[in-house]
């Protein structure tokens, strides 16, 4: 299923993250674990979020795709199921 994640970084823990050089590394070990289709960055809120596309086979994946966000940036997070155009179509296409 394609889920849209939705991380809202705590603005403290994130100003420690990067002074300490440690946000490349937090985000890149979240993208290789995720391998998401899109990633996007930036304010939202006036906290840093980042929006991550991505396949999840089972929610059963998300405790370890989740925890660095919650133990490493203390961030808010959401995760929930998205459609492209195709698969909006398809599911329209039943309800007929």
């Amino acid at each position: 299923m394609r889920v849209m994640l939705k991380a809202t970084l705590d603005t403290d823990k994130g100003n420690v993250a990067i002074q300490g050089g440690k946000m490349p590394q937090i985000m890149q070990e979240a993208l290789e674990k995720l391998k998401p289709e899109a990633a996007y960055y930036g304010p939202c809120g006036g906290r840093r979020t980042c929006f991550m596309v991505f396949d999840m086979q089972e929610s059963a994946q998300l405790p370890p795709l989740l925890e660095p966000f919650f133990n490493d940036l203390n961030a808010d997070v959401e995760v929930f199921p998205i459609m492209n155009g195709d698969d909006l179509q398809k599911g329209l296409s039943q309800l007929a």
